[in-house]
């Protein structure tokens, strides 16, 4: 299973020689790739900012999105900076896209929130078109620039059934997290993603990616309880009070067993997401893991 951390956009002690500096950690390995994700409310750093810089100072690890909400964007753009990102890396991205959950990220960039699945196939479709070269209509020019690589490996974000069983037309895999770091809720993911696969008739199988939230921070419990909190907070109180009083991983113990959870569910990739831009985040678990 290879294994990835998501550089930490959300938090706000984060400038030039930070970002910088955890790209070029991560890049020092054990780890197999370096992800971020997209959020527009709250105080969040701009998701295609973040990998392009990553991507210039980094050689080795795979630079994922993970994920563009796609439905409230531009798909002709989103192709357009996956495959600029691609180019600058030397062919390491791989993009994972989702509908995401958030009414007010969608009203920030005056986004419709109705039929976003819908709209998330058709999108899907012209990012190919962008990436393949081919016109986005009769007459029209190439949206390039082309990849590096002959083919972007495409994920979804995605785990209820409906979303899995939509994703299995034109996604290479699933992107499936359970916060928790738990086996059982990863194994519902993938198993859903296998049988929808072979629905779909195809033979190969999905390629699996778990994630779980985690720290190894000074004051790690609390650190990860608070981001945690403030992460679901626009489900209601309820919902974060739940959520951040569910979250384990806050102790070496701790994660090895949430990563031999996701290992023994069938990940393919684990995406491993810090609650704070602490160096000990990405230091220690480099040491753990080692």
């Amino acid at each position: 299973m290879k294994i990835g951390v998501c550089m930490p956009y959300m938090t706000r002690d984060y400038d030039r020689a930070r970002i910088l500096n955890w790209a070029r950690k991560i890049d020092q390995g054990p780890f197999d790739s370096l992800s971020c994700g997209e959020r527009m409310t709250g105080h969040t750093f701009e998701m295609n900012s973040i990998l392009a810089a990553a991507a210039a100072v980094t050689e080795r690890v795979r630079i994922v999105y993970s994920l563009y909400v796609l439905p409230m964007r531009s798909a002709v753009m989103s192709a357009k900076e996956a495959a600029t990102v691609d180019v600058i890396s030397g062919g390491r991205v791989s993009v994972t896209v989702g509908v995401g959950g958030r009414p007010n990220d969608y009203r920030a960039v005056g986004a419709p929130f109705d039929h976003r699945h819908q709209r998330m196939d058709d999108q899907v479709a012209e990012m190919k078109k962008v990436w393949s070269g081919e016109p986005l209509w009769d007459g029209a020019d190439e949206a390039g620039p082309r990849p590096t690589q002959a083919h972007i490996p495409l994920y979804a974000g995605a785990m209820g059934p409906k979303a899995i069983g939509r994703a299995a037309k034109w996604a290479d895999g699933i992107y499936g997290c359970s916060m928790p770091g738990d086996r059982e809720g990863h194994q519902q993911i993938f198993d859903t993603a296998k049988d929808a696969w072979k629905v779909e008739g195809r033979m190969e199988k999905p390629y699996l990616i778990g994630s779980f939230w985690y720290s190894l921070a000074p004051n790690a419990e609390a650190e990860l309880k608070n981001y945690v909190h403030s992460y679901m907070k626009y489900m209601g109180d309820d919902v974060a009070n739940f959520m951040s009083g569910a979250m384990t991983r806050h102790t070496p113990a701790a994660i090895l067993e949430a990563i031999e959870n996701v290992r023994a569910a069938g990940a393919d990739e684990l995406l491993l997401v810090p609650t704070t831009s602490h160096y000990d985040e990405v230091d220690k678990m480099a040491e753990l893991l080692r």
